[in-house]
């Protein structure tokens, strides 16, 4: 197979543009042999631009040799002049369902981390083989023409862009490309484990090459099919969905109804998936049942699903995040910025707090809202208010987003000092291209 040129891949780079005069990128290093190709050309792309590149290593724990591996990746791309991070996959690992938790504790760490540096757009090396593998297991599961569309050369992901410019080549050609540079790669184990049903689709197509172009070409045509279906759906969001910054929307089903109604149930798992913080839509099964309900006006009282709480209001519905799912409060320490549930907070000139309680960042819930309820004029839906994310010390609200609150003239003096604000940045916007309707 022949190597990827600079130039080829320079024009794969184009077909995801725009990008900045002087780009600033992220990479998904693993250290196989895919991501290794992947850090070699994307840095001489970026050399050419006067852009900067950085590599992220996830270790996520689960092998005693892990650690060494990231290591050994650092020193590869060191060599090169690559500049190298390591990020960890701390606490407690599920007994079950471990890879799908480790891809999405590996995309929260890789998206979180682009969002602190200011980095846009984040590379990783899913090729053309890692497309046939995905289809046939989505045949498999019946999806339909958006699942058969592959996986997306583009898509947003919390307020960062992920990019997958190998799409268009396969395993063999970045083997060939690694070769060409001199360049070694790891060997993960559990790529030869047949317990896991990507493994077995990829030892299917090893020996079906007639099957996987096939596969190749339907991905291609479905994809332009994905395309328009999506931006049916952009417009649709634009006349039926009103974000508001707090994390919740008002929806309207009305556009969605008459010649568009059999879009409704993907409209509704666009947005249940965006206020609830999923990285999918929810069943089939169950956002057919809420658009049917919803089409013959049998909502009347509140639901839950995905995460999310629906309250039917005027001629639509408020969604907004089930409190019953939200995360554990979490303890700041030092730091000035962090993540909680769907939003990224700050804080500004951080007092300190004169050995009191530390802080922490955690839903208001019903104690925090008798604290200051006298103390703010909003008119936020109850079930929204208990999810704001609000800042603590000790059993004491300091500072609630959106709420507007006025001093609190029983508080600690060293609390006024504090700037609180948060920003919501939904793991999935509404569309997959980015489009965010606040």
């Amino acid at each position: 197979m022949p190597t990827i040129s600079n130039d080829n891949f320079a024009d794969a780079m184009t077909a995801l543009g725009p990008f900045e005069a002087a780009p600033e990128l992220a990479v998904a290093v693993s250290g196989g042999v895919d991501s290794m190709a992947l850090a070699l050309l994307a840095h001489a792309w970026v050399r050419q631009r006067g852009g900067t590149i950085t590599a992220l290593t996830i270790d996520h724990g689960l092998r005693p040799e892990a650690a060494q591996e990231a290591r050994q990746v650092r020193a590869w791309l060191s060599d090169k002049g690559i500049s190298h991070r390591i990020l960890r996959w701390r606490g407690d690992k599920p007994g079950a369902g471990v890879q799908a938790a480790a891809r999405g504790a590996r995309y929260e760490l890789l998206q979180r981390w682009c969002r602190r540096q200011g980095i846009l757009h984040l590379l990783t090396a899913h090729h053309g083989d890692d497309q046939a593998e995905t289809l046939i297991m989505r045949q498999a599961h019946g999806s339909g023409v958006e699942g058969l569309a592959g996986i997306p050369a583009v898509r947003a992901l919390g307020g960062v862009r992920l990019l997958r410019p190998l799409l268009i080549w396969r395993r063999a050609d970045l083997v060939a490309t690694s070769s060409a540079h001199g360049q070694d790669w790891l060997e993960d184990p559990s790529n030869q484990d047949e317990k896991f049903a990507r493994v077995r689709a990829r030892r299917h197509l090893s020996v079906n090459e007639d099957e996987t172009l096939s596969l190749l070409a339907l991905a291609k045509e479905a994809a332009v099919t994905r395309r328009q279906l999506r931006d049916t759906l952009a417009n649709l969001a634009a006349r039926s969905i009103r974000l508001h910054p707090a994390g919740f929307c008002h929806f309207d089903p009305g556009p969605c109804l008459g010649q568009d109604s059999a879009l409704l149930p993907l409209m509704l798992g666009d947005t249940l998936r965006c206020i609830g913080g999923g990285g999918y839509r929810p069943r089939r099964d169950g956002l057919d049942r809420l658009a049917d309900d919803l089409a013959h006006q049998r909502l009347v009282t509140g639901r839950t699903l995905a995460g999310t709480h629906l309250l039917p209001m005027g001629n639509g519905l408020v969604i907004c995040r089930e409190t019953g799912r939200l995360p554990e409060t979490v303890k700041i320490g030092e730091k000035k910025s962090g993540r909680w549930d769907r939003f990224d907070y700050t804080l500004g000139d951080k007092a300190h707090t004169n050995g009191h309680h530390p802080l922490s960042v955690g839903a208001l819930g019903q104690d925090g809202w008798r604290q200051v309820r006298a103390r703010t004029q909003s008119g936020l839906p109850e079930p929204v208010r208990l999810g704001l994310p609000a800042l603590w010390s000790g059993d004491e609200i300091l500072a609630v987003a959106h709420l507007k609150l006025t001093s609190n003239p029983h508080g600690p003096k060293w609390a006024e000092k504090i700037r609180f604000s948060t920003r919501f940045s939904p793991l999935r916007p509404l569309q997959a291209e980015g489009l965010v309707l606040v």
